[in-house]
């Protein structure tokens, strides 16, 4: 998996034919305040241009193959342009165009004016208006937030939302899906495109085959994790045969018994056979070195019947298990569902774990409420509070707390793509098996038609918090696809 941290390009902005002290003055206040809402967020860096150019403030044209050198060495993912006076449109414009990063545009209010005799020294939202046109023309997409105070709420919420945006863009840009397996042979809803995923997204899947992960799981059985991939990633036996690589026959990897205890600390294992466990915990180990071998972000698994018939258990607890430890993880082979359970994933800045369920019944006293269920693949961590979690027959048997919960399926019929997000609620109804949360909706119906038409299918991927509004930005970034929700979410942040 790559790297999750969101490096902020930094670069204040100044017009040169306003007096620079009282522009030098507030970019200090401005950054104080920057920081301060950053401290303690270990997912975010900061990548200023203080030493870059003259008093660390952006007007002049001259320096910006530089700074777009500077900050395509660095490896930024979003650029913030705070307007510290009237600012400089052409230069912001002709940066944010050389770097192609989502941006994000600000400034604080002016101080009010002081009689017929003052000078005005800053006119911020003045400058704003100029810049956000010279972007646009351009052709540069960017991120607007209110001026406002610098004290004020806005700024902050502002600026967690555009990181939030930010990891989303990332997350989508050259993503890497491993398809483990082929679909369910009754699953057509669940093909995809792959042509188009890596032309119009940059998406690679990859395809893995099973006999890879049950050779991984034999090396780890066998003491030898450190020959998985080393014939070009590659652990068909064939291919280590052809390499003269022969196995030695050792301990089991320590690794394993640590995995077993972990699940243990999670749920009820009671109804579960050592051997059974033992099968989790190697299988899990195997499929997360396969995932690092390949730089993948996601999976999309056979959870039908490779593990049944290789191993003599379900997919179901592994793949909850694996989202829990950070690697998205989408059953059925529905890679559609991966690549949007990633997308939750880094809204949520890593802070909650996605889930891919299928929406099955209406609540039987909400009518705009309904249930959403999988037979076991929810990550443990999202268990409700006072609910004993177990495992049945390699399935996680637990409901998963509610509150607020951000819904959102990408998907695609005649290569036009859209993503649809939209929030619901998670509310009590009567108790299933396998995982599930019941939600209700602003207009069940409406939501329900909306899946009909399509292009959607059953499954839908959630997350608990509110990030709707997140994704439908982020749309603005990643193009070729297209928002869609039944709630009327904001455009702005």
């Amino acid at each position: 998996m790559r790297e999750k941290v969101i490096r902020l390009g930094y670069v204040p902005v100044i017009r040169d034919t306003f007096p620079e002290g009282p522009a030098a003055e507030l970019r200090d206040k401005v950054r104080k305040r920057v920081e301060e809402i950053l401290s303690g967020q270990t997912d975010v860096e900061l990548v200023a241009v203080d030493d870059k150019i003259k008093g660390g403030m952006l007007w002049d044209n001259a320096d910006v193959p530089m700074l777009a050198a500077f900050f395509q060495e660095k490896k930024v993912d979003a650029l913030f342009f705070p307007h510290c006076n009237f600012g400089q449109e052409e230069p912001v414009a002709m940066l944010a165009k050389a770097v192609d990063k989502p941006v994000l545009l600000w400034g604080p209010r002016d101080p009010a004016p002081q009689g017929t005799q003052e000078f005005r020294v800053y006119d911020t939202q003045c400058g704003l208006f100029a810049t956000s046109k010279a972007l646009s023309r351009y052709g540069v997409k960017f991120t607007y937030l209110e001026n406002c105070a610098l004290d004020s709420p806005v700024l902050e919420r502002g600026m967690d939302k555009f990181i939030r945006v930010a990891a989303v863009v990332k997350a989508m840009r050259n993503m890497r899906v491993g398809q483990i397996g082929l679909r369910p042979r009754q699953f057509l809803s669940v093909k995809v495109n792959e042509s188009e995923l890596l032309e119009k997204f940059g998406i690679e899947i990859t395809p893995i085959w099973t006999d890879e992960i049950t050779s991984a799981v034999h090396k780890l059985r066998t003491g030898n994790a450190h020959m998985i991939g080393v014939v070009k990633k590659i652990e068909l036996p064939m291919a280590m045969a052809m390499a003269g690589i022969k196995l030695e026959e050792g301990k089991p990897d320590p690794a394993i018994k640590e995995r077993m205890e972990d699940i243990r600390g999670k749920v009820d294992c009671s109804g579960v056979s050592e051997e059974t466990l033992e099968k989790f915990a190697v299988i899990e180990l195997a499929i997360e070195r396969i995932a690092e071998i390949n730089e993948l972000d996601a999976i999309a698994f056979d959870c039908w019947s490779y593990l049944a018939d290789t191993f003599g258990i379900s997919a179901c607890f592994i793949l909850g298990d694996l989202i829990d430890r950070g690697l998205v993880a989408a059953c059925e082979t529905d890679l559609h569902a991966a690549i949007t359970s990633r997308m939750l994933q880094a809204a949520s800045r890593e802070q909650s774990c996605p889930f891919v369920a299928d929406m099955t019944i209406r609540h039987p006293d909400n009518d705009n409420g309904e249930l959403l269920w999988h037979c076991g693949p929810f990550a443990a961590s999202l268990m409700k509070e006072g609910v004993k979690g177990s495992i049945c027959n390699c399935k996680g048997y637990y409901e998963i707390k509610g509150g607020d919960i951000t819904l959102a399926r990408m998907d695609q019929v005649g290569g036009n793509y859209q993503l649809f997000a939209d929030q619901a609620v998670g509310i009590d109804g009567p108790v299933t098996n396998g995982n599930y949360v019941w939600v209700e909706t602003s207009d069940w119906p409406e939501w329900e038609r909306k899946f009909m038409y399509g292009p959607y299918i059953h499954h839908i991927c959630g997350i608990h918090g509110q990030y709707a509004d997140v994704l439908k930005e982020a749309c603005k970034y990643i193009g070729n696809v297209t928002h869609d929700s039944v709630n009327d979410v904001p455009a702005h942040l």
